[in-house]
């Protein structure tokens, strides 16, 4: 796979309407009826445009705002930050780094204990990864992120009965 996260006429053609709205022209889906707002499977969230790697579902959390949160992206440079000044107020828009899709906005009501933050993005800007795909689907270097100890252990008494 490659690492060139780009917007492409091929991926914008790609998306259905919804998607399109959300990624292209900063729309917002409806809360609690969005895909991963209540996904509780392990795995990773990247940009539906270009495939970047975004969230982890380690850093999720259940903000009860009825879209998927989490406290951080995956690296700090897989997002940008923007001030958003529309609905007459100030707040910090979420954006791709490669593709430049609007994801959804950043606020500082998150969890204290993992940072303050809560990026509060929109299912429709997201495709998730489960673990079990994530080498088949080109992200196997994230694969650490879902390797606990007990799973280590377990391998090693494997290797070692053969």
């Amino acid at each position: 796979m490659s690492n060139d996260y780009r917007s492409t006429p091929e991926a914008i053609a790609r998306l259905t309407p919804l998607q399109r709205k959300v990624t292209q022209d900063e729309g917002t889906e409806p809360a609690f009826r969005n895909e991963y707002w209540d996904n509780h499977e392990d795995g990773i969230y990247v940009d539906v445009v270009s495939g970047q790697p975004l969230f982890s579902s380690t850093d999720k959390y259940d903000s009860r705002s009825g879209w998927p949160s989490f406290t951080k992206p995956l690296e700090a440079t897989a997002v940008t930050e923007h001030v958003d000044r529309t609905l007459w107020m100030k707040r910090v828009e979420v954006r791709s780094s490669g593709a430049d899709s609007h994801l959804g906005h950043v606020f500082d009501d998150g969890p204290a204990d993992a940072g303050g933050l809560r990026y509060c993005m929109n299912s429709a800007a997201l495709r998730f990864v489960p673990v079990a795909e994530l080498e088949e689907q080109g992200y196997g270097d994230f694969r650490s992120l879902f390797t606990t100890t007990d799973d280590a252990g377990a391998a090693s008494e494997k290797e070692n009965a053969s």
